[in-house]
């Protein structure tokens, strides 16, 4: 069973003064049969950097796409119910493709991942277990982690995957904020990671 989020959103009136301008359930947030057991709900897109604070009231409206926009951000909430091993060992990264594709991220699949979600975005991902725990899944077995309510995450790129193999549901906060690979202008990089192709 899902929850829903009370969302508020402050702005100012005609003489500057703080309001609230927005207090309901947050409404945009997408389920889907090919994967069970998922929730995302989305609770505010920036489009732009810097983000605009005295603009639209609403900002989640239209498809709902994995993805933080070109130069921008998105707030929202994952809840991950627990994975019932039987269905995922039936699984493959080809129906993690079709799954993500209902979000506009078809091709952020691995194909022959670790786990049939495996994905990597081209964002920076900040993100915070709020309830439960979930295991993050990494290109190696070794480098997985076990995360519990509390513990934060930044995620740079990396292929990844998130995996419920508890008892009980797990809520996440992510913000994604649109990124590259590396700035070719920083000579202080010092990795040298390739582009993604």
């Amino acid at each position: 069973m899902h929850r829903e989020f009370r969302r508020v959103v402050t702005g100012h009136d005609a003489n500057g003064v703080a309001i609230v301008e927005s207090d309901q359930t947050a409404t945009q947030y997408l389920e889907r049969p090919n994967r069970p057991g998922v929730r995302l709900t989305n609770f505010w897109l920036s489009d732009g950097t810097p983000a605009e604070y005295d603009g639209a009231t609403e900002t989640c409206e239209g498809p709902f796409i994995l993805h933080p926009p070109k130069n921008g951000s998105v707030f929202r909430c994952v809840e991950f119910l627990p994975e019932d091993p039987e269905v995922m060992a039936k699984l493959s990264s080809e129906d993690g493709a079709a799954a993500f594709a209902e979000m506009g991220a078809g091709a952020n699949i691995v194909q022959g991942g670790r786990h049939p979600w495996m994905h990597r975005t081209d964002s920076v991902d900040y993100a915070m277990v709020i309830t439960g725990e979930i295991w993050m899944v990494m290109d190696e077995e070794k480098d997985d982690v076990l995360l519990k309510a509390g513990d934060v995450v930044v995620q740079r790129g990396t292929n990844h995957a998130w995996a419920n193999r508890g008892t009980e549901a797990c809520t996440m906060m992510f913000v994604l904020v649109d990124g590259v690979t590396t700035r070719a202008a920083d000579p202080e990089n010092a990795k040298g990671i390739p582009p993604r192709p």
